[in-house]
């Protein structure tokens, strides 16, 4: 009680991880399913690093992909841009000439060409998948690799954002004369916001694009649906606990520059009442 006002108060530290706790504990007994796939894919990430190749599969992998010619790939693909680029170079902007539909018609055989060469590639590497297996090493290892590509994209597009909001929260800031915390608590929102836009986005790009790549592994319907969930729920683990621990830390950080706000304001109001108790005396003491 100060000045006859009653001041609200933050709740102590053990308080406070006592309600985080108990927060989390309701959560999960109210979600079961994404408690569920959150545990499921902690043990995915921590147990899951995929069936090792036997002797036989590694020399079975090896010799298919030896069998793919990268060369001739190469050599077709530079023969379409070559193609291409003397079609685009013929054509006028609104019409094509003679020499211009010959130039179309040996651009599109060289793509076709491409085409086909790319296709006899992809059959050959699926081939190679197909007898490692979706759950071996290989096939774990893709799809780690693929996740983590579409996460850094979703931390570069987080990271983009917040500098280009980090500019324009500044200048409206100072046009509004708003003070350096109100600034680094917009700031700070922003900056969560944008990571869990960006990560969330990049969950379900990777979950879209995961069926594709199980397919390239040639499995049964069982064994691909089974790796599909592990995979979600490994990349759902991922997400959700860099964005908690993003959101503890932050809001950690906010609770004890408020508590330390809190103690002083005590603080300095008890100096003022001690103050205004000793000139009190000091009235009586004189009259």
């Amino acid at each position: 009680m100060q000045n006859g006002r009653q001041v609200a108060r933050l709740p102590d530290t053990t308080t406070a991880i006592n309600l985080v706790v108990n927060s989390t504990a309701k959560f999960a007994k109210n979600y079961k399913i994404i408690s569920g796939s959150y545990l499921l894919g902690i043990l995915v990430l921590l147990f899951g690093s995929g069936a090792q190749l036997t002797y036989d599969q590694q020399r079975t992998y090896e010799n298919i992909i030896r069998t793919i010619d990268t060369d001739i790939e190469f050599e077709a693909s530079s023969r379409y841009g070559n193609a291409y680029n003397a079609y685009y170079g013929s054509k006028g902007w609104f019409s094509c000439d003679s020499l211009c539909t010959r130039m179309k018609k040996k651009a599109d055989e060289a793509k076709r060409e491409l085409d086909g060469i790319r296709a006899e590639g992809f059959s050959r590497m699926s081939d190679a998948k197909a007898s490692a297996g979706i759950f071996s090493e290989v096939g774990v290892n893709e799809a780690r690799d693929s996740f983590w590509e579409y996460f850094n994209k979703g931390k570069k597009f987080a990271k983009r954002q917040s500098m280009w909001d980090a500019l324009f929260v500044g200048m409206r800031s100072m046009g509004r004369n708003e003070s350096t915390g109100e600034y680094m608590m917009k700031m700070l929102m922003n900056v969560l916001m944008n990571f869990t836009l960006g990560l969330v986005m990049c969950f379900f790009v990777f979950v879209f694009s995961l069926w594709a790549l199980i397919k390239s592994y040639q499995p049964d319907t069982l064994t691909a649906v089974a790796f599909f969930i592990c995979a979600a729920c490994g990349a759902f683990a991922t997400v959700a606990t860099f964005l908690v621990g993003m959101f503890g830390t932050a809001g950690g950080a906010v609770f004890v520059v408020a508590k330390v706000a809190e103690q002083n304001m005590i603080q300095n109001g008890g100096n003022g009442d001690n103050m205004r108790r000793g000139e009190q005396r000091r009235h009586l003491h004189y009259q």
